[in-house]
């Protein structure tokens, strides 16, 4: 079969690689001039891989995405540590008991480490919500310190909603970890490609059934001289934003370069409380590179304007799913043809998980042929 993909971020990458392995003939457009979409990568002349829209960590627990990016990539044993600006100090994120006995006085953070030990378990998260349902007052007054000091002001700026007005999925991503381990990430695997993200794609992307094709915009005559497109544009894109569009949180980058060795003490440092930016990120950390300069982008959320800025996040609540539904009510209508990818699933994928939702959709598919769309897919595991 000849297969379109539209969009040559990891989800197209990872389609048109598996599809092509299948003996299926693939053609990717990207509108973009390079691949890789927002984990798009590059070499400065220092030898800093700069990540050009913002910091990407690769992180899961799931085995088969690891050993399938294993094959195109070898892997810098990177473990993410963030640090946040905090009554004027640098601690520990997610907050943690290290965190507490950097802030609070020393009795005080033994009786609040008790009273978590007390109620949760040890080495696990605990999303911000939950701890503020506790009826023990020492959690009940650890939740609203995180809530106002980590979580509140941090979320308004990211999202440009308070955080009850968001789904769970989203704000459970802000937790509160039950021990020691200062990782931003538990999971089993994590690293960055040792060569870059782009380096990685180039690699998968190299294979004689696939024609790659930047600087190309879909429209949906091109689709016609293929068995079947799979799309991982927008969605409300794609037919035209007949019924409104899809709420998307956008982030502008200011990229600076100091002439000193480093800027700041970690690869990431949160700002909830100060500032108009939400974090700052050094790239030198990610590969460890030893050179003279460093590179940081400061990271500014703002509203999505169709025209003038990238999507990034989807806004997910019940009002915006609900539009999402209608929008896949159009897609039941549409012959060969798949949604796919954060944008045209409206749904926010760690990287592992765009991956996984490929894996799983095409282990169905090329066993039944039958290619099937989002709302009838396996859901995440």
């Amino acid at each position: 079969m000849d297969f379109l993909i539209v969009g040559c971020g990891i989800s197209g990458v990872t389609l048109a690689l598996k599809l092509a392995e299948n003996s299926h003939r693939v053609t990717i457009v990207d509108a973009k001039d390079h691949i890789g979409g927002n984990c798009f990568d590059y070499f400065d002349q220092e030898g800093i891989c700069i990540h050009k829209y913002g910091t990407h960590i690769f992180h899961t627990d799931n085995e088969t995405v690891w050993r399938f990016l294993s094959r195109f990539t070898q892997w810098y044993p990177y473990q993410h540590e963030v640090k946040a600006l905090i009554d004027g100090q640098l601690v520990p994120i997610p907050f943690n008991f290290n965190t507490i006995e950097q802030l609070f006085p020393e009795e005080m953070a033994n009786r609040l480490i008790n009273a978590l030990l007390s109620e949760f378990p040890f080495n696990k998260k605990v999303p911000i919500l939950k701890l503020r349902e506790s009826r023990s007052k020492d959690l009940q007054y650890l939740a609203e310190y995180v809530y106002e000091k980590v979580f509140l002001h941090y979320t308004e700026k990211q999202w440009g909603v308070r955080p009850e007005d968001l789904d769970p999925l989203v704000t459970g991503r802000v937790p509160v970890f039950v021990g020691r381990d200062n990782r931003y990430f538990q999971a089993k695997y994590q690293g960055i490609p040792l060569q870059g993200y782009t380096a990685m794609f180039e690699k998968m992307l190299d294979h004689p059934n696939i024609t790659v094709l930047l600087n190309t915009k879909f429209n949906k005559t091109l689709a016609k001289d293929f068995d079947h497109c799979f799309y991982s544009g927008p969605i409300d894109e794609y037919f035209d934003y007949e019924l409104g569009q899809l709420p998307y949180r956008s982030l502008r980058f200011e990229f600076l370069t100091f002439n000193r060795p480093y800027f700041q003490s970690n690869s990431v440092v949160n700002y909830p409380n100060n500032y108009d930016f939400t974090r700052i990120g050094e790239y030198k950390y990610f590969l460890d590179t030893q050179c003279g300069s460093t590179v940081v982008s400061y990271e500014y959320p703002e509203r999505f304007s169709l025209g003038e800025n990238e999507r990034y996040y989807p806004i997910i609540n019940d009002e915006n799913q609900s539009l999402y539904k209608k929008y896949l009510d159009l897609a039941r209508e549409e012959d060969n043809l798949t949604f796919v990818g954060r944008l045209g699933d409206y749904k926010y994928y760690d990287m592992d998980q765009a991956i996984s939702r490929v894996i799983d959709l095409l282990a169905v598919s090329v066993r039944t042929q039958k290619w099937i769309v989002p709302f009838e897919c396996r859901p995440l595991r």
